[in-house]
C-alpha cells in the first residue's frame, strides 16, 4: 500500500460521516464541526481523488457511483478501526492498576480504607507494591505512586492528596514524662527507622540524624510503628498516621516540625488516564477528606 497517496484521514471521517448521515449539517453535528468544515472537506476528498463522489446537480447531495463503493468501504473499514481501538483499551483498562507507596503509607493509611475501593470497584484489579523507592511511572507499569514532599516533580502530573507535619515519637513507657527541647538531645536515645529512601529517611538527613549512642534499627515500614508503641525506641513519621495513638496515649509528640508544609501527593503520567486509574484517583481524594 503507498500510504502517501491516500486521503487525509479527516477527509475520509467527513465523507463517511455524510454518507451515514445524508447531509452536511448532521455529518458536522455528528464529528463536533460546522457544516461549512464537512463541505470543505468533502470538496477536498474530490480533488485528491479526481473522481466525482457527489451529485450537485440537485436541491440536495447525492453519492455518485463511485460515492457509493467509497461510502461502502469506509464503512467497513472505519468499523474494523472501530473494534481495533475497543480491543486495545479494553485489554488497557483490563490490566491491573499497579499502585507504588511507601511501606508506611500502604500499612498506616491505604489498606485499611481499601476494602471500600474493591467493595465499589471489584472489576478492577489491583497490585500495590509497598517500597521506599522512588519509582519510574512507564507504560504499561507503575499507574500511580503516592509521593511524599512539596510537589512539583518533572515529567509528571502531581495533586496533593493531604498536607501533615512530621512528628518525633515515642512510647510513654521508654521516655516518662521528659522532655526534650532540642533535636541534639535525641540523639541519645534508640531510633527506629524505615528501611530505605523514605519520608522519615529524608527527615532524618535533612536534621543530621545519624546512628545515635544508642544505636538505630532499620525495618520495614510496616513495623516502624508497631516497634514505637512497644518503646524499642522513637521514630519520626507523618502526624496523621498517629494522630490517634497521640490521643489514646500509646505515643507522645517529642518534637514536631511546624515550618514545613509537606504532605502527600497523588502522582501520574501525564495525559489521558484510563477509566480504572480515574476512579481509583477520584475514590483516594474523597478519602483523603476523612480523618
Amino acid at each position: 500500500m503507498e500510504w502517501r497517496s491516500l486521503p487525509p484521514l479527516s477527509a475520509l471521517r467527513a465523507f463517511a460521516a455524510f454518507a451515514h448521515c445524508g447531509n452536511v449539517v448532521a455529518a458536522g453535528d455528528a464529528l463536533g464541526v460546522s457544516h461549512a468544515a464537512i463541505s470543505q472537506q468533502l470538496r477536498a476528498l474530490e480533488a485528491h481523488l479526481n473522481v466525482a463522489l457527489l451529485d450537485r446537480s440537485g436541491r440536495a447531495l447525492v453519492l455518485t457511483d463511485k460515492g457509493e463503493r467509497l461510502a461502502r468501504a469506509l464503512a467497513g473499514g472505519f468499523a474494523l478501526i472501530g473494534e481495533g481501538v475497543s480491543a486495545v483499551t479494553d485489554a488497557r483498562d483490563a490490566r491491573a492498576l499497579h499502585i507504588s507507596v511507601t511501606p508506611t503509607f500502604a500499612a498506616s493509611w491505604l489498606m485499611p480504607r481499601l476494602g471500600g475501593f474493591r467493595a465499589a470497584h471489584p472489576e478492577i484489579d489491583l497490585m500495590i507494591d509497598p517500597t521506599a523507592e522512588l519509582v519510574t511511572l512507564e507504560p504499561d507499569g507503575i499507574d500511580l505512586a503516592i509521593r511524599f514532599g512539596r510537589g512539583g516533580w518533572a515529567g509528571v502530573e502531581a495533586s496533593i492528596l493531604w498536607e501533615s507535619t512530621m512528628v518525633v515519637v515515642g512510647a510513654p513507657a521508654l521516655f516518662g514524662d521528659r522532655t526534650y527541647t532540642d533535636l541534639g538531645a535525641l540523639g541519645g536515645v534508640p531510633w527506629i527507622e524505615e528501611a530505605g529512601t523514605s519520608e522519615s529517611t529524608s527527615w532524618l538527613r535533612k536534621h543530621g540524624l545519624k546512628k545515635g549512642a544508642a544505636g538505630m534499627l532499620r525495618v520495614p515500614g510496616n513495623l516502624m510503628l508497631d516497634g514505637a508503641r512497644d518503646g524499642q525506641g522513637i521514630a519520626v513519621t507523618v502526624r496523621r498516621f498517629v494522630e490517634r495513638d497521640i490521643e489514646a496515649g500509646r505515643l507522645r509528640v517529642l518534637h514536631e516540625e511546624h515550618a514545613e508544609a509537606s504532605g502527600y501527593y497523588i502522582v501520574t503520567r501525564k495525559g489521558v488516564m484510563r477509566a480504572p486509574l480515574k476512579a481509583f484517583v477520584a475514590w483516594l481524594k474523597r478519602q483523603a477528606q476523612t480523618p
